[in-house]
């Protein structure tokens, strides 16, 4: 592994940076088998390689930094997340006359990263997970992962905290029993162990991956499948975290939805991975 920073702070303008934090590679269980349909079955999930994520969702100052004061989100805020960012906005643009270009290629075009051979992309769902769910801080033993390959044991509620950092939502997140139906500033609340704030509410939050609804029983069969990311074009694209309009229920660290990739919704933005180049 190289020797990279634990926190990388990527400037954006003289006066405003955007904090990630480094996630090492790491074996989880990934899904609930508790959960909804869409979370199951449960299935062992390697990350082999080190990336960066975002501290916290991105921000409206960091948009329109990058989108030339561009400004498409409903609740007004430099320090709230950016919402009604369609998932084409951002990774490959030309929706519209809007949104021309993309943020992602202003991003990589227009501030190269300070760390050599790694590249701004969403994060695949696999990595948004692992990430709320602790990253290399709750990755399983080889020990476990033996165990759970004979036995599908331990299971993922007996492993993980069910929302990001915590048990107990209002601890970490924004939902319909706290938001007062509006976004919130980012890292207002708890963060989960790896520092990361948001994970839970606030904004659900794009991934790179197209939903397949039997992609998690591939995944299974496979026994131990690494750094997955489904990119069999479909109709719908991912996305994690719950929102501030959403019940606890679908703030839970493996609970996932999809919906149209060009929806620019109120309630979906989206985190920043930083991540050796393909």
């Amino acid at each position: 592994m190289p020797d990279l920073p634990p926190v990388y702070e990527h400037p954006i303008t003289d006066d405003l940076s955007y904090p990630m934090v480094l996630v090492k590679p790491g074996t989880f269980i990934m899904g609930n088998a508790q959960g909804y349909d869409l979370e199951k079955p449960e299935h062992l999930v390697e990350i082999t390689r080190p990336f960066y994520i975002g501290k916290f969702p991105v921000t409206q100052a960091v948009w329109k930094a990058v989108m030339q004061e561009h400004h498409p989100s409903r609740f007004a805020g430099d320090q709230r997340p950016v919402e009604r960012v369609s998932w084409q906005d951002i990774v490959e643009g030309r929706q519209d006359d809007n949104v021309p270009k993309a943020f992602l290629n202003e991003l990589n075009e227009n501030s190269a990263s300070g760390i050599p051979n790694y590249q701004f992309r969403l994060p695949t769902e696999a990595e948004w997970e692992y990430a709320a769910k602790g990253g290399h801080k709750t990755a399983l033993s080889q020990e476990q992962v033996q165990l759970f390959l004979k036995t599908n044991e331990p299971t993922a509620a007996d492993l993980y905290r069910t929302y990001a950092g915590s048990d107990q939502l209002k601890e970490v997140g924004w939902y319909r029993l706290n938001s007062h139906r509006e976004t919130k500033e980012v890292g207002g609340r708890r963060s989960n162990e790896l520092g990361l704030f948001d994970m839970s509410g606030n904004v659900w939050e794009w991934c790179q991956d197209w939903y397949d609804g039997d992609y998690y029983e591939k995944c299974k069969k496979e026994g131990i499948v690494k750094d997955p990311a489904n990119e069999e074009a479909g109709r719908n694209r991912v996305y994690r975290g719950g929102s501030w309009f959403n019940d606890a229920d679908l703030c839970r660290v493996s609970s996932r939805d999809h919906w149209y990739p060009t929806d620019r919704y109120g309630g979906i933005g989206f985190r920043l991975v930083l991540a050796p180049v393909q």
